[in-house]
């Protein structure tokens, strides 16, 4: 089922979307308001794309992703309580799919595939030419690392999560998250090291 099949796009096109926060718009679509769902889609569309796609290279699968994460927000969004951020919940909804399609693969997949990193896409491009030789060679470490590293390297420093907004995406202690990003940025500083380089962007 496409996010498309709960609202029709040519009936949206024509409407600005919709102002206020994300928490209002989430109520809105509790009272079944399409175009507070087509709102909350075109905020946050990319954000989760790009969140999935790094669990599973795979751009089809990304996209199949972000319109179940999107029906599901739609059918779900009378039991959001507001107790943590709108983003927070999409992007946990998000993994717990991405997480889903990944256990449809062999293990040799998994190993291969997920976390891939890719670039963070708020970055405008003086920060992103500033980067160019730090990218690469950051890109080459973190798939150096294991993929509950590069995970909470993804959402901590590129979804700017905190620690405890994290540990409620992944469903692992608060005091877990901290102990894999210790491990994570002291293995990424001495990759980086041995490259030649420091982590000062971290």
């Amino acid at each position: 089922m496409q996010y498309t099949q709960v609202v029709a796009a040519s009936s949206i096109r024509a409407q600005a979307p919709l102002e206020g926060s994300d928490e209002a718009l989430v109520a809105q679509i509790a009272q079944r308001d399409k175009r507070a769902l087509q709102s909350l889609y075109a905020r946050h569309h990319v954000r989760v794309y790009r969140f999935a796609l790094r669990f599973l290279n795979d751009e089809a699968a990304a996209e199949d992703t972000v319109s179940e994460v999107f029906i599901d927000v739609w059918r779900q969004a009378e039991r959001f309580e507001g107790r943590s951020q709108v983003t927070t919940w999409l992007l946990a909804i998000a993994r717990n799919k991405a997480l889903s399609v990944l256990r449809r693969r062999s293990a040799e997949e998994l190993d291969d595939e997920v976390a891939e990193f890719i670039e963070d896409p708020s970055d405008n491009p003086e920060i992103a030419m500033q980067k160019t030789q730090r990218s690469s060679v950051l890109r080459d470490c973190l798939t150096q690392l294991s993929p509950a590293h590069r995970e909470i390297v993804d959402l901590v420093y590129y979804h700017e999560k905190t620690v405890e907004e994290v540990a409620e995406i992944i469903d692992v202690p608060a005091n877990t998250v901290k102990t894999r990003m210790f491990y994570a940025r002291k293995r990424i500083g001495e990759l980086m090291a041995a490259k030649g380089l420091n982590r000062a962007h971290l």
